[in-house]
């Protein structure tokens, strides 16, 4: 029986755990594992904080604390968000661990000796200001493709492109908006172009079963051509570099973070010798390697780190990468550094225990081959009518029923009909086919799979109808409870991968306390006779007002953040005073106000102006009810030529407002009541 280590990506320790990451890496992870367990197959579970790199540097300066204390901070807090929400690593530990520091050095330090490295000079933007060489991700500039003005240096966020940072047009360092200069400095790379041929008979000969999105990703590299790529970069935080006559120096994040897999495995084997050596886990060729990650990192764990394996000699290379694709959120991308995400820890605060509930969702949509969406109202239905109305209520209908009628004691079976004999044939096979999705890496078919088998339960006991039968076959009704709590006994087993908690619920109700993957299918696990305890609702629905909450929350970050992103436009050219004497610019009350028939942005103004009222247009119904401003007193200018429009309808002036950062009109008024017709001077 083959073992199998499984890893998940490192996340950056500079900011909490987002629903993107749990739908991309670690849910998918995290059933794969319960999976592997149930089925008593040797794993280890394995993730841990990547904490070197410029994006804890960054949010470092920012808060104006040490880098240490960043790290400190984030890796705590996603460890505990991990936690809370049942992702079951067998170890969670950080790349500033002293075994990792040492083994990620010794690594390297191999690759060195034994002249896996090109050792060259090139030249790298510089801040001559701040005195820092930068890297890709913290150099912006014009996108030479599609011309958006912040692309990364190393991808476009708009059109996707992949780029380097010689590629932007006026490059810039994000952080502090100075501008940069070329300048020569020496580093080490590792020589992906001497790997191509080996990579392209492994990935794209051996490995036709990887997704197809995982296989097109490598293939789009391979068939570009792989260049060197540098192992170390000039910077103060992180591994230094092993190797005299590299002061200032560190390990490139992406070559140091994937060597935090093993330090974290001997970590976890030094602390548990029952698990054997951790050089089995990652040595052994009886051993399978599953990484894992979202698709940002298929390059990494597919070419990349296999290169660095392969140059090192004794590691095993990755069975499978089962990728997926970015989740979005409400129709926009996740931003981090823009506060859009729906953040773990938050979560778990604002509903909590209801962990299954989100595990349940994000399956559901799991962005497995494509990007996908997560909306409020998608999580609230799926919720309320599915885990709620089918699944719960089933449940519920099967426990109650027992209490009632049989004092929570399992009945005995009498005989069968053809419709109970449909309904456990429906259960035939249910384990192969869930298998056969787990083992292909399908979570969201095999979820639904799960979903289908409590739609056959609570099907099967609504059609029955027991409460209806009791009272002119209790024989009967003995044999329909005792068939409903078998298929519950079994949608205790099926979701346990995907619904740990309300499993756990649900096998304490049920009082078993011995369960495998292998009884999944037998519908004679609970025998009769079987004294069941308390139960309770297995799922809860969600209300409007939780809904509401979550998702003003969303549109006050998008406001913010567009409050932010506002530059005013720029002043127009100087005029002389003597032009602007010529406005007329008055107070009026408005005396009457509504919306012009076929012409959906026209409010019709009657104004008082102090003289004789007139009628003024305007274009802002968008943004106003017209009772709403009714009694307002307005300014105007009441010197403009009238206009007429082709309703035949003639404004005498146009009333002041201004334009807001978002687009919306705002009526100008005055503080104080004062007499229609005064003038603005």
């Amino acid at each position: 029986m083959k073992r199998t280590t499984v890893t998940a990506a490192l996340p950056y320790a500079n900011g909490p755990v987002h629903i993107g990451h749990l739908a991309g890496v670690y849910v998918p992870a995290d059933i794969y594992v319960r999976y592997l367990r149930l089925k008593k197959r040797p794993v280890i579970f394995v993730g841990g904080s990547d904490e070197h790199g410029v994006p804890v540097t960054i949010r470092a300066r920012k808060e104006g604390i040490t880098t240490q204390q960043v790290v400190d901070r984030y890796h705590a807090l996603i460890k505990d968000s991990f936690s809370r929400f049942g992702i079951s690593f067998d170890i969670y530990s950080r790349t500033t661990s002293a075994t990792h520091h040492k083994l990620a050095s010794d690594f390297f330090r191999r690759l060195y000796d034994n002249g896996k490295f090109v050792e060259q000079e090139s030249e790298q933007f510089y801040d001559e200001q701040t005195g820092h060489f930068l890297t890709d991700r913290n150099i912006r500039g014009e996108c030479p493709r599609c011309h958006a003005p912040e692309a990364y240096g190393d991808q476009c966020e708009r059109c996707g492109a992949t780029l380097s940072p010689e590629e932007l047009i006026n490059p810039y360092n994000a952080e502090s908006g100075n501008p940069l200069v070329l300048k020569s400095t020496k580093h080490w790379y590792l020589p992906l172009d001497k790997d191509q041929p080996w990579l392209e008979k492994w990935i794209l000969e051996e490995h036709k079963e990887w997704r197809p999105n995982v296989y097109g990703q490598c293939k789009s590299w391979l068939d570009g051509g792989l260049r060197p790529r540098a192992v170390t970069r000039d910077l103060d935080w992180g591994i230094p570099v092993p190797v005299e006559g590299a002061e200032g120096k560190v390990l490139y994040v992406w070559f140091d973070a994937p060597i935090g897999y093993i330090s974290n495995t001997k970590e976890l084997c030094d602390a548990h010798p029952e698990l054997g050596s951790w050089e089995t886990w990652w040595k052994d060729p009886e051993t399978r390697l599953v990484h894992f990650i979202g698709k940002d990192n298929i390059v990494f764990h597919c070419i990349v780190f296999p290169a660095m394996l392969k140059a090192h000699g004794e590691y095993i290379l990755p069975d499978n990468v089962p990728a997926n694709e970015f989740l979005n959120l409400e129709g926009n991308k996740i931003s981090t550094s823009k506060n859009y995400a729906v953040w773990l820890n938050e979560y778990l605060d604002e509903l909590p225990n209801r962990q299954d509930e989100l595990r349940y969702v994000l399956t559901a949509n799991a962005p497995e081959t494509k990007d996908n969406d997560f909306t409020w109202a998608d999580f609230q239905a799926r919720c309320n009518n599915e885990l709620v109305a089918v699944y719960g209520n089933f449940v519920n209908r099967a426990l109650q029923l027992t209490k009632k009628y049989y004092s929570g004691i399992v009945p005995e079976c009498g005989e069968l009909n053809d419709y109970d004999r449909q309904t456990l044939a429906e259960f035939d096979g249910v384990k192969e086919k869930l298998e056969d999705l787990l083992e292909h890496f399908k979570f969201r078919d095999a979820q639904k799979e799960a979903m289908n088998l409590a739609r056959i339960g609570n099907k099967y006991i609504a059609d029955c109808e027991p409460w209806k039968v009791i009272k002119t076959d209790p024989d009967r009704v003995r044999t329909i409870i005792y068939i409903s709590l078998q298929l519950t006994a079994n949608l205790a087993i099926a979701f346990e991968p995907f619904l740990p908690f309300s499993s756990q619920r649900l096998r304490e109700m049920l009082n078993m306390e011995q369960f495998s993957w292998e009884d999944l299918g037998n519908t004679n696990l609970l025998p009769a006779g079987k004294q069941l305890a308390e139960p309770g609702l297995l799922f809860s629905k969600i209300e409007d007002d939780v809904i509401k909450q979550q998702t003003d929350k969303l549109a006050a970050t998008i406001k913010a953040n567009e409050e932010a992103a506002y530059q005013a436009p720029a002043v127009k050219d100087t005029v002389d005073f003597s032009d602007f004497e010529k406005l007329d610019i008055r107070v009026g009350t408005v005396l009457s106000c509504e919306r012009v028939p076929k012409m959906k942005k026209l409010l019709k103004f009657r104004i008082a102006d102090g003289l004789a009222d007139r009628t003024i247009v305007s274009g802002i119904s968008q943004w106003y009810e017209p009772e709403a401003l009714v009694g307002k007193q307005v300014l105007f200018i009441a010197n403009l030529a009238p206009r007429t429009f082709k309703n035949g309808l003639v404004s005498e002036g146009m009333i002041l407002s201004a334009a807001n950062y978002d687009g919306s009109i705002s009526v100008t008024t005055v503080e104080h009541d004062v007499k229609p017709g005064s003038q603005v001077c």
